[in-house]
Protein backbone atom coordinates (compact mmCIF):
# COMPACT_ATOMS: atom_id res chain seq x y z
CA UNK A 1 0.00 0.00 0.00
CA UNK A 2 3.01 2.32 0.89
CA UNK A 3 4.76 1.60 -2.58
CA UNK A 4 1.22 2.58 -4.27
CA UNK A 5 0.73 5.95 -2.37
CA UNK A 6 4.38 6.65 -2.90
CA UNK A 7 4.24 6.25 -6.63
CA UNK A 8 0.88 8.00 -7.22
CA UNK A 9 2.82 11.13 -5.33
CA UNK A 10 5.49 10.97 -7.67
CA UNK A 11 3.02 11.07 -10.10
CA UNK A 12 1.22 13.82 -8.69
CA UNK A 13 4.20 15.91 -7.73
CA UNK A 14 6.22 15.75 -10.97
CA UNK A 15 2.83 16.31 -13.05
CA UNK A 16 2.23 19.69 -10.89
CA UNK A 17 5.75 20.54 -11.58
CA UNK A 18 5.95 20.46 -15.40
CA UNK A 19 2.58 21.93 -15.82
CA UNK A 20 3.97 24.53 -13.44
CA UNK A 21 7.19 24.70 -14.94
CA UNK A 22 5.67 25.15 -18.89
CA UNK A 23 3.43 28.14 -17.67
CA UNK A 24 5.95 29.83 -15.90
CA UNK A 25 8.26 29.63 -19.38
CA UNK A 26 5.37 31.41 -20.98
CA UNK A 27 5.24 33.90 -18.48
CA UNK A 28 8.95 35.02 -18.33
CA UNK A 29 8.87 35.12 -22.66
CA UNK A 30 5.37 37.59 -22.52
CA UNK A 31 7.60 39.58 -20.03
CA UNK A 32 10.97 39.09 -22.52
CA UNK A 33 8.71 40.94 -25.69
CA UNK A 34 8.98 44.55 -24.04
CA UNK A 35 12.11 46.35 -25.48
CA UNK A 36 15.46 45.87 -23.73
CA UNK A 37 16.06 47.91 -20.57
CA UNK A 38 19.02 48.19 -18.74
CA UNK A 39 18.80 48.12 -14.81
CA UNK A 40 21.88 46.49 -14.16
CA UNK A 41 23.36 49.57 -11.76
CA UNK A 42 24.07 50.28 -8.40
CA UNK A 43 23.20 46.77 -7.20
CA UNK A 44 23.63 47.34 -3.66
CA UNK A 45 20.67 49.24 -3.61
CA UNK A 46 18.64 47.23 -5.26
CA UNK A 47 19.30 44.43 -2.82
CA UNK A 48 18.18 46.88 -0.11
CA UNK A 49 15.29 48.17 -1.79
CA UNK A 50 13.63 44.49 -2.90
CA UNK A 51 14.92 43.05 1.14
CA UNK A 52 12.88 46.37 2.51
CA UNK A 53 10.10 46.73 -0.34
CA UNK A 54 9.20 42.74 -0.63
CA UNK A 55 10.58 41.03 1.78
CA UNK A 56 10.10 43.20 4.83
CA UNK A 57 6.90 44.97 3.11
CA UNK A 58 8.25 48.43 4.34
CA UNK A 59 5.58 50.52 2.29
CA UNK A 60 2.85 48.36 3.40
CA UNK A 61 2.98 49.92 6.54
CA UNK A 62 1.36 53.17 5.94
CA UNK A 63 -2.21 51.49 6.58
CA UNK A 64 -1.09 49.53 9.64
CA UNK A 65 -4.21 47.17 10.19
CA UNK A 66 -4.37 45.86 6.59
CA UNK A 67 -0.48 45.71 6.64
CA UNK A 68 -0.22 43.51 10.27
CA UNK A 69 -2.66 41.17 8.12
CA UNK A 70 -0.94 40.87 4.89
CA UNK A 71 2.53 40.25 6.56
CA UNK A 72 0.54 37.68 9.01
CA UNK A 73 -0.68 36.09 6.16
CA UNK A 74 2.76 36.36 3.82
CA UNK A 75 4.75 35.19 6.75
CA UNK A 76 2.52 32.20 7.11
CA UNK A 77 2.67 31.52 3.60
CA UNK A 78 6.27 31.61 3.15
CA UNK A 79 7.70 29.60 6.68
CA UNK A 80 4.83 27.22 6.99
CA UNK A 81 6.38 25.80 3.27
CA UNK A 82 9.07 24.19 5.60
CA UNK A 83 6.17 22.17 6.87
CA UNK A 84 5.54 21.31 3.64
CA UNK A 85 9.31 19.91 2.44
CA UNK A 86 8.37 17.64 5.09
CA UNK A 87 5.11 16.20 3.98
CA UNK A 88 6.64 16.10 0.44
CA UNK A 89 9.52 14.37 2.02
CA UNK A 90 6.93 11.76 3.42
CA UNK A 91 5.04 11.49 0.15
CA UNK A 92 8.29 10.75 -1.79
CA UNK A 93 10.19 8.44 0.85
CA UNK A 94 7.03 6.47 2.39
CA UNK A 95 7.46 7.38 5.74
CA UNK A 96 5.54 9.50 8.64
CA UNK A 97 6.86 12.92 10.22
CA UNK A 98 10.67 12.08 8.79
CA UNK A 99 12.27 14.95 11.11
CA UNK A 100 11.00 13.56 14.45
CA UNK A 101 13.96 11.12 15.07
CA UNK A 102 16.00 14.05 13.80
CA UNK A 103 14.96 16.88 15.52
CA UNK A 104 13.87 15.15 19.03
CA UNK A 105 11.92 17.66 21.30
CA UNK A 106 12.32 20.88 19.29
CA UNK A 107 10.14 18.71 16.72
CA UNK A 108 6.90 19.59 18.83
CA UNK A 109 8.21 23.55 19.07
CA UNK A 110 8.59 23.76 15.26
CA UNK A 111 5.48 22.57 14.26
CA UNK A 112 3.73 24.25 17.65
CA UNK A 113 5.28 27.51 15.71
CA UNK A 114 3.84 26.77 12.45
CA UNK A 115 0.79 25.94 13.73
CA UNK A 116 0.58 29.30 15.05
CA UNK A 117 0.88 30.76 11.78
CA UNK A 118 -1.35 28.37 10.20
CA UNK A 119 -4.07 29.83 12.89
CA UNK A 120 -2.98 33.46 11.93
CA UNK A 121 -3.25 33.15 7.85
CA UNK A 122 -6.83 31.42 8.93
CA UNK A 123 -7.44 34.98 10.64
CA UNK A 124 -5.96 37.00 7.92
CA UNK A 125 -8.06 35.50 5.39
CA UNK A 126 -11.48 35.56 6.74
CA UNK A 127 -11.00 39.20 7.82
CA UNK A 128 -9.79 39.82 4.35
CA UNK A 129 -12.83 38.62 2.76
CA UNK A 130 -15.12 39.88 5.61
CA UNK A 131 -13.14 43.30 4.13
CA UNK A 132 -13.87 42.29 0.57
CA UNK A 133 -17.56 41.09 1.34
CA UNK A 134 -19.16 42.14 3.68
CA UNK A 135 -17.63 45.79 4.67
CA UNK A 136 -16.89 46.36 1.03
CA UNK A 137 -14.05 48.80 1.44
CA UNK A 138 -14.01 51.01 -1.57
CA UNK A 139 -10.55 50.39 -2.99
CA UNK A 140 -11.66 46.64 -3.19
CA UNK A 141 -14.85 46.87 -4.73
CA UNK A 142 -14.24 49.28 -8.00
CA UNK A 143 -15.57 48.54 -11.22
CA UNK A 144 -12.43 46.70 -12.89
CA UNK A 145 -12.71 44.34 -9.89
CA UNK A 146 -16.02 43.07 -11.50
CA UNK A 147 -16.00 39.39 -12.43
CA UNK A 148 -12.82 37.12 -12.64
CA UNK A 149 -10.46 39.58 -10.40
CA UNK A 150 -12.90 39.82 -7.39
CA UNK A 151 -13.64 35.81 -7.60
CA UNK A 152 -10.00 35.16 -8.19
CA UNK A 153 -9.30 37.12 -4.75
CA UNK A 154 -12.07 35.16 -3.10
CA UNK A 155 -11.04 31.84 -4.24
CA UNK A 156 -7.31 32.43 -3.15
CA UNK A 157 -8.88 33.33 0.37
CA UNK A 158 -10.85 30.92 0.75
CA UNK A 159 -8.17 28.15 -0.51
CA UNK A 160 -5.76 29.35 1.88
CA UNK A 161 -8.86 29.29 4.71
CA UNK A 162 -9.13 25.19 3.62
CA UNK A 163 -5.09 24.50 3.62
CA UNK A 164 -4.51 25.63 7.13
CA UNK A 165 -7.73 24.51 8.60
CA UNK A 166 -6.63 20.61 6.59
CA UNK A 167 -3.34 21.24 8.36
CA UNK A 168 -4.85 21.92 12.00
CA UNK A 169 -6.78 18.60 11.41
CA UNK A 170 -4.45 16.53 10.32
CA UNK A 171 -2.19 17.69 13.31
CA UNK A 172 -5.02 17.13 15.56
CA UNK A 173 -5.66 13.44 14.06
CA UNK A 174 -2.15 12.60 14.58
CA UNK A 175 -1.56 13.08 18.02
CA UNK A 176 -4.68 10.95 19.18
CA UNK A 177 -3.11 8.04 17.05
CA UNK A 178 0.33 8.52 18.09
CA UNK A 179 -1.22 7.58 21.58
CA UNK A 180 -3.17 4.50 19.97
CA UNK A 181 -0.48 3.24 16.79
CA UNK A 182 2.93 4.22 17.90
CA UNK A 183 4.75 1.99 15.47
CA UNK A 184 2.88 4.08 12.69
CA UNK A 185 2.86 7.28 14.49
CA UNK A 186 5.97 8.56 16.17
CA UNK A 187 5.34 9.91 19.50
CA UNK A 188 5.93 13.73 19.70
CA UNK A 189 5.26 16.62 22.53
CA UNK A 190 1.91 18.22 22.47
CA UNK A 191 1.40 20.68 19.37
CA UNK A 192 0.64 23.92 20.27
CA UNK A 193 -2.85 24.32 18.52
CA UNK A 194 -4.39 21.25 17.51
CA UNK A 195 -3.31 19.33 20.71
CA UNK A 196 -6.16 21.47 22.23
CA UNK A 197 -9.03 19.57 19.58
CA UNK A 198 -7.75 16.22 19.86
CA UNK A 199 -11.41 15.78 21.80
CA UNK A 200 -13.29 16.04 19.15
CA UNK A 201 -11.62 12.88 17.47
CA UNK A 202 -10.59 10.86 20.88
CA UNK A 203 -13.95 9.02 20.15
CA UNK A 204 -13.39 8.39 16.64
CA UNK A 205 -12.48 4.22 15.76
CA UNK A 206 -8.73 3.80 14.44
CA UNK A 207 -9.56 3.45 11.10
CA UNK A 208 -12.11 6.51 10.97
CA UNK A 209 -8.87 8.37 12.56
CA UNK A 210 -6.28 6.95 9.85
CA UNK A 211 -9.03 7.91 7.38
CA UNK A 212 -9.53 11.47 8.47
CA UNK A 213 -5.71 11.89 9.04
CA UNK A 214 -4.82 10.44 5.66
CA UNK A 215 -7.64 12.17 3.89
CA UNK A 216 -6.42 15.91 5.41
CA UNK A 217 -2.50 14.78 4.85
CA UNK A 218 -3.81 14.08 0.58
CA UNK A 219 -5.85 17.07 0.45
CA UNK A 220 -3.45 19.53 1.75
CA UNK A 221 -0.52 18.24 -0.74
CA UNK A 222 -2.82 18.69 -3.79
CA UNK A 223 -4.23 21.84 -2.44
CA UNK A 224 -1.02 22.75 -2.39
CA UNK A 225 0.16 21.10 -6.04
CA UNK A 226 -2.64 22.95 -7.51
CA UNK A 227 -2.69 26.45 -5.92
CA UNK A 228 0.61 26.17 -7.55
CA UNK A 229 -0.28 25.86 -10.37
CA UNK A 230 -3.63 28.56 -10.30
CA UNK A 231 -0.77 30.80 -9.03
CA UNK A 232 0.63 31.89 -12.85
CA UNK A 233 -3.01 32.26 -13.61
CA UNK A 234 -3.67 34.54 -10.95
CA UNK A 235 -3.03 37.72 -9.67
CA UNK A 236 -1.13 36.05 -6.83
CA UNK A 237 1.94 35.90 -8.86
CA UNK A 238 3.12 38.60 -6.94
CA UNK A 239 4.06 36.24 -4.19
CA UNK A 240 7.15 35.40 -6.69
CA UNK A 241 7.64 38.63 -8.93
CA UNK A 242 7.47 41.03 -5.82
CA UNK A 243 11.06 40.29 -5.34
CA UNK A 244 12.73 41.11 -8.85
CA UNK A 245 10.25 43.39 -9.19
CA UNK A 246 11.33 45.59 -6.16
CA UNK A 247 15.07 44.86 -6.90
CA UNK A 248 14.44 46.36 -10.60
CA UNK A 249 12.48 49.28 -9.61
CA UNK A 250 13.15 52.69 -10.32
CA UNK A 251 16.69 54.52 -8.79
CA UNK A 252 16.36 57.83 -10.46
CA UNK A 253 13.88 60.74 -8.41
CA UNK A 254 10.23 59.84 -9.28
CA UNK A 255 9.78 63.15 -10.63
CA UNK A 256 12.46 62.85 -13.38
CA UNK A 257 11.33 61.86 -16.93
CA UNK A 258 12.91 59.72 -19.03
CA UNK A 259 13.82 61.88 -22.86
CA UNK A 260 13.73 59.52 -25.85
CA UNK A 261 16.88 59.05 -27.16
CA UNK A 262 15.50 59.03 -30.97
CA UNK A 263 13.50 62.60 -30.48
CA UNK A 264 16.58 64.04 -29.12
CA UNK A 265 18.58 63.04 -31.91
CA UNK A 266 15.92 64.49 -34.12
CA UNK A 267 16.38 67.54 -32.74
CA UNK A 268 20.20 67.43 -33.25
CA UNK A 269 20.37 66.20 -36.75
CA UNK A 270 17.71 69.42 -37.96
CA UNK A 271 20.82 71.61 -35.71
CA UNK A 272 23.36 69.91 -37.05
CA UNK A 273 23.22 67.53 -40.20
CA UNK A 274 26.52 66.91 -40.10
CA UNK A 275 26.23 64.52 -37.11
CA UNK A 276 23.34 62.53 -38.95
CA UNK A 277 24.00 59.06 -39.52
CA UNK A 278 24.64 58.07 -43.20
CA UNK A 279 22.71 54.80 -43.10
CA UNK A 280 18.97 55.53 -41.51
CA UNK A 281 18.44 53.08 -38.94
CA UNK A 282 14.99 51.30 -38.60
CA UNK A 283 12.54 53.67 -37.06
CA UNK A 284 11.53 52.85 -33.69
CA UNK A 285 7.62 53.73 -32.49
CA UNK A 286 7.93 57.07 -30.59
CA UNK A 287 6.22 55.82 -27.47
CA UNK A 288 4.20 52.85 -27.25
CA UNK A 289 1.02 51.79 -28.48
CA UNK A 290 1.08 47.76 -27.58
CA UNK A 291 2.54 46.08 -24.94
CA UNK A 292 5.73 45.12 -27.43
CA UNK A 293 6.41 49.06 -27.17
CA UNK A 294 7.03 48.85 -23.67
CA UNK A 295 10.05 47.44 -21.76
CA UNK A 296 10.54 44.33 -20.08
CA UNK A 297 10.10 46.55 -16.93
CA UNK A 298 6.70 47.50 -17.73
CA UNK A 299 5.02 43.78 -18.49
CA UNK A 300 7.20 42.78 -15.23
CA UNK A 301 5.27 45.24 -13.36
CA UNK A 302 1.82 44.25 -15.06
CA UNK A 303 2.87 40.63 -13.80
CA UNK A 304 3.75 41.52 -10.28
CA UNK A 305 0.37 43.93 -9.88
CA UNK A 306 -1.90 41.91 -6.74
CA UNK A 307 -4.46 44.48 -7.51
CA UNK A 308 -5.06 46.10 -4.48
CA UNK A 309 -5.81 48.92 -5.34
CA UNK A 310 -3.67 51.69 -3.03
CA UNK A 311 -2.49 53.14 -6.33
CA UNK A 312 -5.91 53.90 -7.78
CA UNK A 313 -7.17 54.71 -4.05
CA UNK A 314 -4.45 57.42 -3.54
CA UNK A 315 -5.26 59.02 -7.87
CA UNK A 316 -6.74 62.41 -7.06
CA UNK A 317 -7.68 61.75 -10.97
CA UNK A 318 -9.97 58.63 -9.53
CA UNK A 319 -10.82 60.22 -6.57
CA UNK A 320 -11.95 63.25 -8.48
CA UNK A 321 -14.68 60.90 -10.36
CA UNK A 322 -12.51 60.68 -13.43
CA UNK A 323 -12.10 57.59 -15.43
CA UNK A 324 -8.66 57.04 -14.82
CA UNK A 325 -7.41 54.42 -12.53
CA UNK A 326 -3.79 53.24 -12.30
CA UNK A 327 -4.76 49.57 -10.91
CA UNK A 328 -6.62 49.07 -14.49
CA UNK A 329 -4.08 50.17 -16.57
CA UNK A 330 -1.65 47.41 -15.14
CA UNK A 331 -4.71 45.53 -15.59
CA UNK A 332 -5.06 45.67 -18.93
CA UNK A 333 -1.24 45.77 -19.82
CA UNK A 334 -1.40 42.25 -18.13
CA UNK A 335 -5.02 41.11 -20.28
CA UNK A 336 -3.18 42.69 -23.19
CA UNK A 337 0.12 40.93 -22.57
CA UNK A 338 -1.53 37.51 -22.00
CA UNK A 339 -3.48 37.89 -25.32
CA UNK A 340 -0.12 38.36 -27.48
CA UNK A 341 1.57 35.50 -25.46
CA UNK A 342 -1.33 33.27 -26.31
CA UNK A 343 -1.25 34.54 -30.10
CA UNK A 344 1.88 33.55 -30.38
CA UNK A 345 1.73 30.04 -28.87
CA UNK A 346 -1.06 29.14 -31.38
CA UNK A 347 1.06 30.94 -34.26
CA UNK A 348 4.30 30.35 -33.69
CA UNK A 349 4.53 33.80 -34.43
CA UNK A 350 2.78 36.92 -33.11
CA UNK A 351 0.04 37.38 -35.97
CA UNK A 352 -1.85 40.75 -36.00
CA UNK A 353 -5.32 40.28 -34.55
CA UNK A 354 -6.20 44.17 -35.28
CA UNK A 355 -5.62 45.06 -31.88
CA UNK A 356 -3.44 47.32 -29.47
CA UNK A 357 -3.27 48.42 -25.75
CA UNK A 358 -3.89 51.75 -26.67
CA UNK A 359 -7.13 52.53 -27.53
CA UNK A 360 -8.67 49.11 -27.10
CA UNK A 361 -7.97 48.42 -24.00
CA UNK A 362 -6.95 51.79 -22.66
CA UNK A 363 -8.90 54.87 -23.75
CA UNK A 364 -7.57 58.33 -24.55
CA UNK A 365 -9.83 59.26 -21.98
CA UNK A 366 -8.26 57.32 -19.01
CA UNK A 367 -4.92 58.99 -20.18
CA UNK A 368 -5.34 62.78 -20.36
CA UNK A 369 -6.76 62.64 -16.80
CA UNK A 370 -3.10 61.75 -15.61
CA UNK A 371 -1.71 64.72 -13.78
CA UNK A 372 1.85 62.71 -13.37
CA UNK A 373 1.62 63.86 -9.72
CA UNK A 374 3.56 60.20 -9.36
CA UNK A 375 0.60 59.03 -6.77
CA UNK A 376 0.27 55.58 -7.84
CA UNK A 377 4.08 55.05 -7.67
CA UNK A 378 4.78 56.44 -4.14
CA UNK A 379 1.70 54.39 -2.99
CA UNK A 380 2.17 50.64 -4.56
CA UNK A 381 4.16 48.48 -1.87
CA UNK A 382 6.54 46.69 -4.66
CA UNK A 383 7.29 50.06 -6.81
CA UNK A 384 5.04 49.26 -9.85
CA UNK A 385 5.05 52.45 -12.09
CA UNK A 386 1.86 52.60 -13.86
CA UNK A 387 2.95 56.65 -14.50
CA UNK A 388 5.40 54.89 -16.96
CA UNK A 389 3.02 53.08 -19.33
CA UNK A 390 0.72 56.04 -19.24
CA UNK A 391 3.45 58.32 -20.54
CA UNK A 392 4.29 56.36 -23.32
CA UNK A 393 0.75 55.66 -24.60
CA UNK A 394 0.63 59.63 -24.65
CA UNK A 395 3.67 60.30 -26.47
CA UNK A 396 2.95 57.99 -28.97
CA UNK A 397 -0.69 59.68 -29.07
CA UNK A 398 0.68 63.05 -29.89
CA UNK A 399 3.98 62.00 -31.51
CA UNK A 400 2.62 59.45 -33.72
CA UNK A 401 -1.19 59.99 -33.99
CA UNK A 402 -1.09 63.76 -33.77
CA UNK A 403 -4.24 63.31 -31.06
CA UNK A 404 -3.85 66.17 -27.92
CA UNK A 405 -5.92 68.16 -26.36
CA UNK A 406 -6.82 71.94 -28.24
CA UNK A 407 -4.52 73.52 -25.39
CA UNK A 408 -1.46 71.10 -25.79
CA UNK A 409 -1.48 71.62 -29.27
CA UNK A 410 -1.50 75.62 -29.02
CA UNK A 411 1.06 75.35 -26.25
CA UNK A 412 3.34 73.23 -28.76
CA UNK A 413 3.21 75.62 -31.57
CA UNK A 414 4.27 77.88 -29.31
CA UNK A 415 6.93 76.14 -28.31
CA UNK A 416 8.08 75.46 -31.74
CA UNK A 417 7.80 78.98 -32.73
CA UNK A 418 8.68 81.22 -29.67
CA UNK A 419 10.62 78.70 -27.78
CA UNK A 420 8.47 79.10 -25.05
CA UNK A 421 4.90 78.19 -23.80
CA UNK A 422 3.48 81.78 -24.24
CA UNK A 423 1.99 83.75 -27.26
CA UNK A 424 5.02 85.95 -27.54
CA UNK A 425 7.86 86.30 -29.54
CA UNK A 426 11.32 86.21 -27.76
CA UNK A 427 11.44 89.82 -28.70
CA UNK A 428 8.15 91.03 -26.68
CA UNK A 429 8.92 88.98 -23.81
CA UNK A 430 12.30 91.12 -23.21
CA UNK A 431 10.63 94.19 -23.75
CA UNK A 432 8.75 94.07 -20.34
CA UNK A 433 13.04 94.94 -19.17
CA UNK A 434 12.42 98.40 -21.39
CA UNK A 435 9.78 99.36 -19.06
CA UNK A 436 10.55 101.56 -16.56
Amino acid sequence: MHIIQQVLFILLAGIAIFIFSKKVKEISRNINLGRDEDLSDNSSQRWKNMILLALGQKKMFKRPIPAFLHLAVYAGFIIINVEILEIVLDGVLGVHRLFVPMLGSLYAFLIGFFEVLAALVLIGCVIFLIRRNILKVRRLNLKELDGWPKNDANLILITEVVLMSLLLIMNSADQVLQTRMPEHYPATAPFLISSHFTGLFSGMSDGALMGLERGCWWLHIIGVFAFLNYLPYSKHIHIVLAFPNAYFSKLTPQGEIKNMKEIQNEVLYMMEPDKAPTEVAEQKRFGAKDVTDLSWKNLLDAYSCTECGRCTDSCPANLTGKKLSPRKIMMDTRDRLEEVGKNITENGDFKDDGKALLNDYISIEELRACTTCQACVEACPVMIDPLSIIMQLRRNLVMEESNAPQEWNMMFGNIENNMAPWKFSPDDRDAWTAEG
